[in-house]
């Protein structure tokens, strides 16, 4: 889904770049552009980098234990 429609940049766009170490909504707004327009997105953006950092921040032994093989 769109969530930045000024800047067509979607949820899994979004999802990526927490995905690839984006920690702060200024800096989202840097790599995607996200907000950059009129900013009414900024608050879907920021909900969905909290779910993302948060997941990030489980921890996962299993997956520890896989990386280590």
């Amino acid at each position: 889904m769109y969530v930045c429609i000024c800047n067509g940049v979607t949820d899994h766009q979004i999802r990526e770049a927490i995905e690839n170490g984006c920690s702060s909504v200024s800096e989202l707004t840097m790599r995607t552009g996200c907000g950059s327009t009129c900013g009414s997105c900024l608050g879907m953006a920021a909900d969905l980098l909290s779910e993302g950092v948060a997941a990030r921040a489980l921890p996962l032994p299993m997956l520890a234990l896989a990386r280590v093989a």
